[in-house]
């Protein structure tokens, strides 16, 4: 009987071994707690400075949307303004009956051009000046100030695009940065890199990147595009100055 107690303690052990690296084996194998993949929990889950990155881009989201939809509307706005005055500035009506009928409310660019350009000439005649040395080049100086009020309206607010559509995937790639640092801070701590662990947080950094380029892209996209129509039209707005200018010139030329 002696000989068979050393025996039976050793399986005593062995069998106490084999139990507790069975608890450890099914411990290690549980399943991660369930993560929520949506936008919305995406956005609950990050961490509080991440959740700041990801507000500051859908508000800068929607206020490149706002100048997007305001600026087709100028834009669109200006043109049909523009082919209205031009359709009746050639249509070989008085220019003395053009600028009254638009001298209390000149509503649009081309017709700010003109009333300023006549209002010039009627204020050297109607003074009773005794030369007209200078008109011409006075005329030409209101108008170029009226066309540069003019652009500076149709581009306002597109640095806001340009600035959003440069620096928006950079603040996204600085929420995605912090994003994966508390990460690997969580994995660290709990000593687990099960995938399941970490591929939350990781989802979680690059939301804040993807939300960046959704913000950025239409930015870039329309800023392009509008600084393109304002740069056409302006030209168009100094192609009709050149142009009465010349006429009033041709007129000076008469009278003086």
């Amino acid at each position: 009987m002696k000989k068979w107690i050393p025996t039976l303690a050793t399986l005593l052990v062995l069998a106490a071994s084999s139990a507790w690296a069975q608890a450890d084996m099914g411990a290690t194998a549980l399943p991660a707690p369930s993560a929520n993949f949506s936008l919305i929990g995406l956005f609950l889950q990050a961490h509080f400075v991440v959740k700041l990155v990801m507000i500051g881009l859908v508000a800068s989201s929607v206020w490149v949307w706002a100048i997007i939809i305001d600026k087709t509307l100028l834009y669109s706005r200006t043109r049909e303004e523009m082919d209205r005055f031009e359709q009746v500035f050639w249509s070989g009506q008085s220019l003395e009956d053009l600028y009254r009928s638009l001298a209390g409310r000149p509503n649009q660019a081309m017709a700010a051009i003109f009333v300023a350009a006549m209002r010039e000439w009627k204020r050297t005649y109607e003074g009773g000046a005794k030369s007209l040395t200078g008109l011409n080049q006075r005329i030409e100086k209101v108008m170029d100030v009226t066309i540069a009020r003019e652009v500076e309206r149709l581009e306002n607010r597109l640095l806001v695009l340009a600035t959003v559509g440069s620096a928006g995937p950079f603040v996204g790639l600085f929420g995605t940065v912090w994003g994966i640092m508390t990460s690997f801070q969580a994995i660290a701590a709990s000593k687990n890199t099960n995938l399941a662990v970490v591929a939350p947080g990781i989802a979680e950094a690059l939301f804040a990147t993807a939300m960046g380029l959704i913000a950025a892209i239409p930015a870039t996209i329309f800023y392009n595009k509008f600084v393109s129509q304002a740069g056409r039209q302006a030209q168009r707005l100094e192609g009709f100055a050149d142009e009465f200018s010349a006429i009033l010139s041709r007129q000076i030329d008469e009278r003086g």
